[in-house]
């Protein structure tokens, strides 16, 4: 099935025919079929019509997902210009009015639990109420459309509720999570200086209370642009700071009225996304109301076969793009399914717990996530009944063939298991999901709808069978409005078409399997590169994670006399110590599941990876620490301190 020796020959799960007719995909593809003359049995070839026909499906997707606003006549201009080409140019519409389109007054709009145990619902009449008092207040401060209202905050309903307020006038929502330093914080809202600041006293995570009432403090002092501080008390016996005004004193002040939303162009600025920022200052990355709307309706629709009254979970932070994809969901009248707090405490079992109680029928989470579960033998199928669950979605990095295997021993035997893989860049996903069929051991099942993904070798011409760069050679509605304060567009070119001019090239090294699937092996600005040879870190880790006693491993490569040598850090369990018959023992398993060429030079054990506070692993700032660079944005970084273990290492100097 596929040159990796991993992977196996037949699929892990395959959808019922019951289940896979009854997904919205088909009920689209026979749609089309009888609308248009596409392709309603064979799904690859759906997919090339899709991009063939680009104008056709976005144009039916507005459609069949009944987007409140004003189409207009043109579906797209300067189609093949990338960047250039132009989405719905005469569209009118609010993303808030979609995500609040009528329903049930009393039907659950939003279930919140902390990891103390506090819970909160919200209805969608409360919901609204809310949200039409939030607007009353951003209102008497003055903010109007293009403004920008910022988020200091957790994964809450207030920040849904400030999100929607400020979108539905037209102003520019972006957030950040409590646990980011005063550093991070400034390094994003002040490049794009909100009038509105909302933050708060503090926060929850592993057992304790965290008082962040300083650095909100230190924050809107350094903010000059900011007239409005909304202080949510999110830790109830933390004093409310002089200075700001408390959330719930300002909403009470108004009656819930009805709302009035502000339609917009489809590319009106609707959030200001952030790039990790490792590398020097984070890239501001603007997304439109209809972009960012259209991508998620089609990914949780379609490849996710979400469905109204689904109960939506995904394990994320107001820091990473997942909450912003999470909160679309209510436009398709789920209720959405919050959690803020530690996934493993007190125990493994928590987030489980939430799924069973609130009946879960998506459960997204991260690829470390599950390896952490695998790793500590947690079987949650045992003492859960997780019968509500039918998709379990994981991001963040690429799920290892192994973890693959777990999800359906260990979690659920009959779940769709979706890989999905993108970016804030495109705030969705490349690669994604597909109700209609089966899953394959290590593989990402195939590409996003009317997205001419592809890989691309060194020349720019499109390669099968091998590792290369992914790409995307066709416009799409998501891709970014721009890049804020990059009024000539040079930065988002660079950022994208630089390598491949009219191609986006997204900075994944990744190869398609014969089974039309994809597997990610690293970020492709960390990839290997010995003698030559370009190695996806991924193939490494999946060898060395699986080695008794290791918890955890990194590898970067180190210029070495004209050449590049492979260095791999790990982080070793308690009762394990790096002895020479352990290395040997790591480098033979790495030489016989990869290759010679995979071998690394040095394994030295540290006490943990640096990682970005989003949890990815972070080889690019460990690669400049150990060729004596600095490292421009430590505030990117969740545990920045431990990079002291990696900076002039005896052992690498030989």
């Amino acid at each position: 099935m596929s040159g990796n020796a991993d992977l196996v020959d037949t699929p892990l799960w395959s959808p019922s025919k019951v289940r896979a007719d009854a997904s919205a995909m088909t009920a689209l593809m026979h749609s089309l079929a009888a609308k248009h003359d596409a392709p309603a049995h064979d799904d690859v070839a759906f997919h090339q019509w899709s991009v063939d026909k680009a104008d056709v499906f976005w144009s039916a997707v507005w459609d069949d997902c009944a987007v409140i606003g004003d189409k207009g006549a043109r579906v797209v201009d300067a189609q093949e210009q990338m960047p250039g080409a132009r989405w719905f140019p005469d569209a009118r519409l609010n993303y808030a009015e979609n995500l609040l389109r009528p329903r049930l007054e009393g039907e659950d709009a939003v279930v919140f639990r902390r990891e103390d145990g506090f819970t909160q619902t919200l209805t969608f009449k409360a919901l609204v109420d809310d949200v039409s008092r939030c607007v009353q207040v951003l209102q008497e401060a003055g903010v109007a459309k293009g403004d920008r209202v910022a988020a200091y905050m957790p994964n809450c309903p207030e920040a849904v509720i400030a999100m929607l307020a400020a979108t539905s006038l037209g102003a520019v929502f972006s957030s950040a999570s409590p646990d980011f330093g005063v550093r991070g914080v400034l390094d994003r809202f002040g490049q794009i200086e909100p009038k509105v600041l909302i933050a708060t006293n503090g926060y929850v995570y592993n057992g304790r209370a965290h008082d962040r009432r300083t650095q909100v403090e230190e924050v809107v002092q350094n903010l000059p642009s900011v007239s409005l501080v909304l202080l949510v008390p999110f830790v109830s016996d933390l004093e409310q700071e002089s200075g700001s005004a408390s959330w719930g004193r300002e909403l009470a002040k108004h009656e819930p009225k009805a709302l009035d939303f502000e339609r917009v162009p489809f590319d009106h600025p609707l959030f200001i996304m952030f790039s990790s920022g490792t590398t020097g200052a984070p890239k501001c990355i603007v997304h439109g109301h209809g972009g960012a709307l259209l991508q998620h309706l089609k990914e949780h629709r379609y490849h996710l076969d979400i469905k109204e009254h689904d109960r939506v979970f995904y394990f994320t932070t107001c820091g990473w793009m997942m909450w912003n994809w999470l909160v679309s969901a209510l436009a398709l009248k789920t209720t959405l399914c919050l959690y803020d707090g530690s996934p493993a405490h007190p125990n493994f079992s928590v987030l489980f717990n939430y799924v069973d109680e609130e009946k879960v029928s998506f459960f997204g989470t991260s690829a470390k996530f599950i390896e952490a579960l695998k790793t500590n033998g947690i079987c949650p199928k045992e003492n859960h009944d997780l019968s509500s669950v039918r998709t379990i979605a994981s991001t963040g990095s690429p799920l290892s063939p192994e973890s693959f295997d777990y999800v359906y021993e260990a979690i659920k035997t009959d779940v769709h298991l979706a890989s999905i893989a993108g970016g804030t860049d495109i705030i969705g996903c490349f690669m994604t999901g597909n109700p209609r069929q089966p899953v394959w051991r290590g593989e990402i099942q195939g590409p996003a709808l009317a997205m001419d993904v592809a890989i691309f070798g060194s020349e720019g011409d499109r390669i099968t069978r091998e590792s290369g760069e992914l790409v995307c050679a066709n416009a799409f509605p998501s891709m970014p409005v721009g890049f804020w304060n990059d009024s000539d567009g040079s930065r988002y070119r660079s950022a994208y078409f630089s390598q491949f001019p009219g191609v986006w090239t997204h900075g994944d090294w990744v190869e398609q399997t014969d089974a039309g699937g994809f597997v990610i092996h690293g970020r492709s600005d960390a990839t290997l590169n010995p003698g030559g040879v370009r190695i996806g870190t991924a193939e490494i880790y999946r060898v060395v994670e699986g080695y008794p006693g290791i918890q955890e491993s990194l590898v970067v490569g180190q210029d070495w006399q004209s050449d590049v040598r492979v260095i791999l850090f790990v982080v070793l369990s308690d009762d394990v110590t790096l002895s020479e018959a352990t290395i040997n023992d790591i480098k033979a398993r790495i030489r016989k599941e990869c290759s010679p060429r995979h071998v690394p030079a040095k394994i030295l054990a540290v006490s943990d990876v640096p990682r970005t506070r989003s949890g990815k692993v972070s080889e690019l700032a460990a690669r400049d620490v150990i060729h004596g660079r600095a490292i421009k944005n430590t505030e990117a970084l969740a545990n920045a301190d431990v990079l002291d273990q990696y900076k002039a290492r005896p052992e690498l100097s030989d």
